[in-house]
């Protein structure tokens, strides 16, 4: 610097004052270009899942032109922390420092690379240098650790048999042990069972107190419902976890963030028996009771019987149907509506109730066939079939009722009756003869109207088919929610666009995405993480247009309460990309 300095003074000798002045101008200038510098560093570079990592981005020297984002890696959540200035003076020259900085967690382990990263400062380009990021599983303590105390937080996992049966449904305990007096805070999942097996509803049990070695662990048990998702032995596990602790002295405390980790279990999913497999098994495993009722039982041809059928137990009650019955028929059936009355927090135990109308169609009818339900029981380890015997019916013949018999009294004795004249007098004259009008049946209106009631008989029959249909069908009721929800999420869109609410904006465009996402992949919209999107959203059947318009809305959700304040109509502008990745969605099938 000093010789650029020395070089200016000599030149500036020999020149007009004009041109000493541009000279000078365009020397600072070309030196405040130089001075700017950006860098991206991670505060470290090799973690266990469950931790996070901070990415720095600082512009230093100057100042850039918008906020330096990072892009999407496949497997990091990244969410915005802030941004900060540090002013530096150091041997009489000052700098300026613009960090903005992200917090990153991975969703899974192995290697991770943040891409080079460009801004722009004045009319200058930088980049940073690629990151690499290395993501080790959760070690387990060991056995003297957990008895010596060194482990304040642990977790155990346990599976209540080695064995299970192909679509059972077993109950699995996830026990988080925290050293009595240790304040504990936020606790988070951060991994599950693996690709092997379905996890279901979770719920959190009774806190308990156990001593393990010399110390008192608070036990805290989380529920989960789990189904082999194939056959085969697997290990099951490890869960990950992650958990901020308290620690420190009565005078100062601090808050540290643990990772959780449980070791592998050994399970075996065995497959259901071929041999003695009842005719009417449709797949439901578990352990039940069956209760039959219908009425009325006194009735004509062509009246309608109401058959109900409660199937009570554990199991996967949401996937229970009942076999298709070939002994109706002499009956005109109706599709079944059913209705799950759970009585567990899991969802796995309650009664699932199927409604079915039937009409008998002669009078030979003369009782309702056997109802049977069969299923595997995984205790016994063989198939139970359930039969209600037939129920007698008195079927008689529609509108046959027989006139009513009147019984002619006997004239009391003494009382003679009146003449009666048998021949009427012949009328001599007609009178006047007059016409009374067209007759009805010949008027168009009395015509038409007879068709009303075969109208509403179809209209009628129509809405109730429909109804049913949407009652049996989940997917189509949420699809339709969901549709509904996108309209008025669109509408809220213009409003706030025009109010310039940039944080209510982007808040209703990440939920409008989770509502799309969480329908196409038949997940809770809560659900919904990009994470999820980057698993789940693979193949041929998306395209990558999509897939990318996607990642970009869901990044300018993450860094939108970060970034600076937009205005109406650069919110306005991002409405129709946002329709367009939705309806694009609409079309995928997964």
């Amino acid at each position: 610097m000093e010789k650029q300095v020395s070089a200016l003074k000599r030149l500036c000798k020999n020149t007009r004052p004009y041109l000493r002045l541009a000279l000078i101008i365009f020397f600072l200038a070309s030196c405040a270009l130089r001075a700017a510098t950006f860098s991206a560093s991670l505060d470290n570079d090799s973690i266990t899942l469950g931790d996070s990592v901070t990415l720095s981005l600082v512009v230093e020297g100057g100042s850039s032109d918008s906020q330096p984002t990072p892009p999407s890696v496949d497997g990091l959540r990244i969410a915005g922390r802030g941004s900060s200035q540090q002013f530096l003076m150091i041997n009489g020259s000052s700098t300026l420092k613009n960090i903005t900085s992200y917090t990153l967690t991975p969703q899974r382990t192995g290697e991770f690379t943040i891409p080079a990263i460009t801004v722009s400062v004045g009319k200058q380009k930088f980049s940073s240098q690629p990151l690499k990021l290395s993501v080790a599983k959760p070690g387990t303590p060991s056995t003297e650790a957990i008895n010596s105390g060194s482990q304040p937080v642990f977790m155990k996992l346990k599976v209540p048999k080695p064995e299970v049966f192909g679509g059972e449904i077993f109950v699995a305990e996830l026990d988080v042990y925290v050293r009595e007096g240790l304040p504990a805070g936020d606790f988070q999942i951060t991994s599950t069972l693996g690709d092997n097996f379905i996890v279901g509803k979770t719920a959190k049990g009774d806190d308990r107190r156990e001593r393990v070695g010399n110390f008192i662990y608070t036990v805290v048990p989380f529920l989960m419902t789990v189904t082999p998702a194939r056959i085969g032995e697997f290990t099951i596990g490890p869960v990950t976890a992650s958990i901020v602790v308290e620690t420190g002295n009565f005078f100062q405390r601090e808050q540290r963030q643990l990772s959780l980790a449980t070791d592998l279990a050994s399970i075996r999913s065995l497959p259901l028996p071929k041999e003695n497999v009842p005719p009417g098994f449709n797949g439901a495993v578990g352990k039940f009771t069956m209760t039959v009722t219908a009425g009325p039982t006194n009735v004509a041809v062509g009246d309608p019987i109401t058959l109900r059928t409660q199937i009570s137990g554990r199991g996967a009650l949401d996937s229970l149907t009942l076999p298709v019955e070939n002994q109706f028929n002499d009956f005109k059936t109706y599709p079944p509506t059913s209705k799950i009355e759970i009585t567990d927090t899991l969802g796995i135990e309650g009664t699932k109730t199927f409604e079915e109308i039937v009409v008998p169609q002669s009078t030979d009818v003369r009782e309702l066939p056997a109802i049977s339900f069969s299923y595997f029981d995984p205790d016994t380890k063989a198939y139970q079939t359930l039969t209600k015997p037939a129920t007698h019916l008195i079927v008689k013949p529609g509108g046959a009722n027989a006139a009513p018999t009147i019984l002619a009294g006997s004239a009391p004795a003494g009382n003679t009756p009146p003449s009666v004249q048998d021949i009427a007098p012949i009328k001599q004259r007609l009178g006047s003869v007059q016409r009374n009008g067209t007759v009805l049946v010949q008027q168009k209106w009395f015509v038409a109207a007879q068709s009303v009631p075969v109208l509403a008989w179809m209209a009628a029959f129509v809405w109730r088919k429909r109804k049913d249909n949407l009652a049996n069908n989940p997917r189509l009721r949420r699809q339709r929610a969901v549709l509904k929800a996108i309209e008025n999420g669109m509408t809220e869109l213009r409003t706030l666009a025009q109010q310039n609410k940039p944080e209510e904006f982007f808040a209703t465009v990440f939920r409008l995405l989770q509502e799309r996402l969480g329908e196409r992949l038949n997940l809770p919209a809560s659900a919904i993480t990009e994470a999820v999107i980057g698993d789940r959203l693979r193949g041929d059947n998306v395209p990558d247009a999509t897939r990318q318009s996607l990642e970009e809305l869901f990044q300018l959700c993450n860094v939108a309460r970060y970034a600076p304040v937009r205005g109406s109509q650069e919110l306005a502008a991002l409405i129709p990309k946002l329709k367009t990745t939705l309806d694009e969605l609409k079309e995928v099938n997964t």
